[in-house]
């Protein structure tokens, strides 16, 4: 399946820095990427660039096929949303009035978190981190997206959450959406993907198909972490 969303040949960086070198991946229609590594590997970093936060030093962010330069509002009307991980929501508003700004229909978040009706009236500062992960997620798949790109989807979360994030990431990509995920644990982003990209020092030194590098894991974990 062609990619939606792609980089070729990827530099980044910041002032005199580049975080991120030649990075080459890919997010399909309806498949779920995982982008693993350590602190400071550049996994920020290059989903920033993907959102068009940051511009590239050389090479290319392409969409369906055709190089993308625009910034983040326009990338957003294409079908691309991004959740940072300070989770994209309006801390000082109710989780209703996060719904009335993001400008989506309160049944289809609602569709994907049905646990957040009871909270739609608390403001989202009183919510626990798991009930704002899943209300800015909740609020990106309800725009019905064609690629979401999720900044630590499970950092600082409780399990049980975390498997209700991944049970309803996989019901996007069940509808089409095609999903990159940065993830820590390198089991866990393995058990929620289709394909995983290994990242170190700026660069993808690994990739493959999730049920090829299962087995692998602690050898992954062992040379790259």
């Amino acid at each position: 399946m062609s990619a939606v969303l792609a980089t070729s040949s990827l530099d980044v960086g910041y002032g005199k820095a580049t975080a991120v070198t030649n990075v080459n991946i890919e997010i399909s229609e309806g498949k779920i990427a995982a982008l693993i590594g350590p602190n400071g590997a550049g996994k920020t970093t290059l989903l920033l660039a993907l959102a068009g936060v940051l511009e590239p030093r050389s090479g290319e962010v392409l969409w369906v096929g055709r190089p993308m330069q625009t910034p983040l509002h326009v990338r957003a009307k294409a079908g691309l949303r991004f959740v940072s991980e300070e989770r994209a929501v309006f801390s000082s508003l109710s989780a209703e009035d996060n719904l009335t700004v993001g400008r989506v229909n309160r049944d289809e978040v609602l569709e994907f978190f049905p646990e957040l009706e009871s909270h739609l009236k608390v403001r989202v500062g009183l919510l626990s981190g798991g009930q704002q992960q899943m209300l800015g997620i909740g609020v990106a798949l309800a725009r019905r997206p064609r690629v979401l790109l999720v900044d630590e989807l499970s950092l600082g979360l409780a399990p049980q959450i975390v498997e209700r994030l991944i049970e309803a990431l996989k019901d996007a990509a069940s509808r089409g959406c095609g999903i990159l995920v940065v993830e820590q644990q390198i089991e866990r982003a393995l058990r929620a993907s289709d394909y995983a990209y290994v990242m170190r020092r700026g660069e993808i030194v690994l990739e493959g198909d999730t049920s090829d590098l299962y087995d692998r894991r602690k050898e992954i974990e062992e040379a790259y972490f």
